[in-house]
């Protein structure tokens, strides 16, 4: 058993305030990057978003839970980015209701100029082993947080208990929770309905 003393419980207290207020610091830095383009973070965020999701994951109720926003600030954003040109808006030909949502040529032309890319080269600079573990280490911290506001992860396809392989080589695998062919692009996106394996 670990005894801690005070000495140590302040340190570790320090330690963490330390980490969250870097967290914080980076966070504000990276919003104010983001507005660029004419667009404001919000806005890069959805653009990101829709970059990374399976086609499943593309709607503006999934939008919605990623961003753990309101249904009115995302209909905002939405409807500012099909007015740009950015994103474009598709109803389902079996359910009228569902809308599916993708990034027009101009919304991805625009994303390789996203400001994130400074963030992604500071992150390149930390050593290739030591990467990993910092990668984990935040995945834990932003797990921990969106399970303390009740929200869902939204992890890689591949990582979900419903993924299965199958032997057909269009089709490399399968989503037993929709029962829907995925391809390996479709497996490396992430996606609203993924839990994890057991």
């Amino acid at each position: 058993m670990v005894v801690f003393t005070r000495y140590d419980l302040n340190m570790n207290s320090e330690k963490v305030e330390h980490a969250a207020n870097l967290f914080e610091r980076l966070a504000r830095l990276i919003q104010g990057d983001a507005y660029g383009a004419g667009l404001k973070p919000v806005q890069w965020e959805a653009l990101r978003y829709l970059a990374r999701a399976n086609r499943f994951s593309r709607t503006p109720s999934a939008l919605t839970a990623y961003l753990g926003s309101t249904k009115g600030t995302v209909s905002q954003t939405l409807n500012a980015l099909v007015r740009k040109g950015l994103v474009e808006k598709t109803q389902d030909h079996n359910d009228r209701r569902v809308v599916y949502l993708s990034l027009t040529d101009t919304g991805e032309q625009l994303l390789k100029e996203d400001s994130l890319q400074r963030l992604r080269q500071a992150i390149g600079e930390i050593d290739d082993d030591r990467l990993p573990a910092f990668t984990q280490d935040l995945e834990r911290v932003l797990y921990s947080h969106i399970a303390r506001n009740k929200g869902r992860a939204f992890k890689q396809c591949r990582t979900c208990r419903f993924f299965r392989e199958t032997p057909d080589a269009e089709s490399p695998f399968r989503c037993g929770a929709l029962d829907v062919p995925l391809s390996t692009e479709d497996s490396l996106k992430i996606c609203a309905e993924q839990e994890d394996a057991a």
